[in-house]
């Protein structure tokens, strides 16, 4: 790693190198040649010409100023010259190393802009250029994420309170009725006491599983885990929702052997398994079957489970296990579930180290769980 990175700055090192070496040399051979041009009095010569032909002093009286104010003071003079030089010079690398700053405060402005453009330094900056881009791919995705994030969450309000308001409204309807027609024939009373029974049930479920879907996301539920026989919790769970898979003709085959165990939290597991079982049964062809097949690799169990229905675009599988999201996009309690089942599956499994995914190949819908 420390390789790696030594590496991804080499270029620059050595430009900065490069750079002082040069200033080095410079400055040594400025020394050099004002050393020699003192030493063999060329510099003396050069102040008495310019003495006597701007000053009109006689060579003399030239010599003499020459002698007395430079000559005997030459080290002075050469150290001032020296610092002159090194003052310079450092004035100019350092002017030349601000550049590079410079362009790293662009790069800084260029990653705080909301755009897309990428951003270019020195070649020899490479390095850095390469992280800025990095952060503003980074910045850029978490941005897009805060803006879904808002999306779903003015979507989950709304759709939460469509779905909550149609089987209020039924109940608020029904006991309207009930209260408006006191001699109501004693038989149909008690089926619209039956119906707003059903629709108070219905608006409980609901609400149950938004707050479930919160506690899940807050990460409050905890887990008890234990050794689970996945073959009978499967054929017990098949024979609970029996009556489901009646309604439209399905039947549940089981490819999974009789011996295979997970590690997991029994309530909430099966929660996953049922959610699942419904949803396959919801939009699985008549008469169809629902395979169930599991299998062991790399540490996990692998639960996968098949139903015929129809296609499901690409675009629409990562979809599947947000909140409220229905395939049909319709809205209506009556004929559709909450669009949470999927959702609280999910939640379950990553709670449990694992994870859930969906692929649609031709009429087949495959839903796949991975448990550690």
């Amino acid at each position: 790693m420390k390789d790696s990175v030594r590496n991804e700055y080499l270029e620059f090192q050595m430009k900065i190198m490069l750079r002082f070496c040069v200033n080095a040399v410079i400055s040594v051979a400025a020394v050099i040649v004002l050393y020699l041009f003192l030493w063999r009095q060329r510099g003396g010569n050069l102040i008495v010409w310019f003495l006597e032909h701007f000053i009109r002093m006689e060579h003399e009286q030239a010599f003499l100023i020459y002698h007395y104010y430079f000559r005997n003071c030459k080290e002075i003079f050469f150290a001032a010259a020296i610092l002159l030089i090194f003052i310079s010079l450092l004035y100019f690398l350092f002017r030349w190393m601000t550049r590079y700053f410079q362009e790293i405060n662009q790069g800084i402005d260029a990653l705080l802009a909301e755009n897309i453009e990428k951003i270019h330094l020195s070649a020899e900056m490479f390095p850095f250029e390469h992280k800025l881009n990095a952060v503003k791919r980074t910045l850029e995705k978490q941005r897009q994420e805060t803006i879904l994030a808002e999306r779903r969450k003015d979507e989950l309000v709304m759709y939460l309170a469509h779905d909550i308001r149609t089987p209020l409204t039924s109940v608020i309807g029904y006991l309207n009725l009930l209260d408006e027609e006191p001699d109501m024939p004693v038989d149909q009373r008690a089926k619209n006491i039956h119906i707003t029974l059903d629709k108070a049930y219905r608006l409980e479920e609901m609400i149950n599983e938004f707050f479930e879907i919160t506690r899940y996301n807050s990460r409050q539920i905890k887990l008890s885990r234990e050794p689970i026989d996945l073959y009978y919790m499967l054929v017990q769970l098949s024979d609970e929702m029996s009556p489901v898979f009646a309604q439209h003709g399905n039947s549940v085959v089981l490819e999974v052997d009789e011996d295979q165990m997970i590690c997991a939290d029994p309530d909430q597991i099966v929660r996953v398994f049922a959610n699942i079982l419904r949803n396959a049964a919801a939009y699985s062809y008549s008469d169809t079957e629902i395979v169930i097949s599991a299998r062991e690799t790399d540490g996990q169990v692998v639960i996968a489970f098949r139903n015929e229905g129809n296609h499901i675009p690409e675009e629409k599988l990562s979809s599947l296990f947000d909140k409220f999201y229905r395939l049909d996009k319709a809205r209506v309690t009556d004929t559709g579930g909450t669009g949470l089942g999927l959702a609280i599956a999910k939640e379950i499994a990553v709670l449990h180290g694992g994870s859930v995914s969906a692929a649609s190949e031709g009429d087949t819908v495959t839903i796949t769980v991975c448990l550690p």
